[in-house]
């Protein structure tokens, strides 16, 4: 069936955009969803229709139904230095946003902290979780299958884990009683993939294990929500996914008010009173400035799943006026969850994104490519946190604005 025979039926509703793929091939699939839908609604896709990523790569892995790309304008906010356990040396960070300032923001920050010596990162823990729910007689008997389960890790690998995955390793799990309902929160080591979906096939192998261990106990759903995925929650706030990472530094005085034009004791209490006090008060789970915006045009620019900017936004800012009047301020991020391959990393202008920092594909051993990448984030954030809280002090957010964002 030729294109234009095509357009007509998908318009028509006579062929339904996901049946496209069976009358031809993935690229014109996509230009024919495209032209159906402009005939329909009356209007003109070209912006979309304008794109390098070959559709043969990406539907059926990355997409459904495509139809074309969005463009997001990327920049490039650098050098910072960091001296990190994985990330050592300078970095250029690129970021894809349309919001006026933030680029230059992130860019300011990476300046004085690189002026300053660099930033110092540190991997506090690195694990993906999923957690799956089962339902159980009673209290005592979910009781028993956490504890079999917790003594039966290896064996778990072993009989489950190992048959699906090569990278994948079970690490531990953390059961949760709730009447007859049992939670088992599964941790896993994923390499340098951000691992989603390697832990959820991983623990549906689990969960066959455990019903023929169990006849008694019936799975329910593969996630039971405290795993906890794409959702603002205590629980990655407090224990962790993905990558804990800390990003510290220390400012000297002259550098604080030569680049940023304002004080260590101004941002220190700007910090406290506007990112601590104020957001207790919000009962917020970020206590933070801005965290969302620098792990967002990261996300985006990179191929990660923007989803899990949620759990990204989640975190600590802390400054303070060191004995000798310089300014120490540090980043925590208790829930990075990344990955440099797999999923939308593998997308061309996403990959070529990650080869700016040097952390596209797979490290060497598995698992350091994400790390170095959890690093540089770190970094990024803690720049941005330095700069927004220094433009507050100083009263130059709105200036900021006014000059960049319109």
């Amino acid at each position: 069936m030729d294109a234009e025979k095509l357009v007509e039926k998908v318009a028509s509703g006579e062929i339904k955009l996901h049946q496209v793929e069976k009358y031809t091939d993935k690229r014109t699939a996509t230009e024919v969803r495209r032209k159906a839908l402009e005939k329909k609604l009356g209007i003109k896709l070209e912006h979309i229709g304008h794109y390098s990523i070959d559709p043969e790569q990406v539907i059926g892995r990355n997409i459904e139904n495509m139809i074309g790309v969005v463009q997001i304008p990327m920049g490039v906010a650098g050098p910072l230095k960091i001296d990190g356990e994985y990330a050592k040396g300078e970095f250029y960070i690129p970021l894809a946003t349309t919001e006026g300032a933030l680029v230059a923001s992130v860019n300011r920050g990476c300046s004085a902290l690189t002026e300053a010596g660099g930033v110092k990162t540190t991997i506090i823990d690195d694990k993906m979780t999923r957690a799956p729910l089962l339902k159980c007689p009673d209290a005592r008997r979910a009781r028993e299958v956490a504890e079999w389960v917790k003594s039966n890790i290896d064996y778990l690998q072993e009989k489950a884990v190992s048959k699906v995955t090569r990278h994948g390793k079970l690490r531990d799990v953390k059961p949760f009683i709730v009447g007859n309902n049992l939670y088992l929160r599964f941790e896993f080591e994923t390499g340098d993939a951000m691992g989603m979906n390697m832990v959820t096939i991983s623990s549906e192998e689990i969960m066959k294990v455990i019903e023929e261990e169990f006849p008694d106990v019936k799975y329910l759903a593969l996630s039971g929500n405290l795993c906890v995925d794409k959702k603002p929650n205590a629980m990655n706030f407090i224990n962790g996914r993905g990558k804990t990472v800390i990003a510290e530094a220390i400012i000297p005085r002259e550098i604080v008010e030569k680049k940023l034009k304002t004080t260590p004791e101004l941002i220190a209490e700007v910090n406290y009173r506007k990112n601590l006090v104020g957001s207790a008060q919000a009962g917020s789970y970020g206590f933070n400035a801005h965290f969302a915006n620098i792990v967002g045009a990261i996300f985006l620019a990179t191929g990660q799943d923007e989803a899990q900017i949620t759990e990204g936004s989640h975190g600590i800012t802390l400054a303070e006026v060191t004995p000798e009047g310089n300014l120490y301020i540090s980043i925590t991020m208790p829930s990075l969850e990344i990955g440099t391959v797999g999923g939308g990393t593998r997308v061309p202008t996403q990959r070529e994104a990650l080869s700016i920092m040097g952390v596209a594909g797979g490290g060497e051993p598995a698992g350091t490519n994400a790390k170095k990448f959890a690093e540089i984030v770190a970094g990024a954030v803690l720049a941005g946190e330095l700069s927004l809280l220094a433009a507050i002090a100083a009263k130059h957010l709105a200036k900021a604005h006014k000059e960049l964002g319109r």
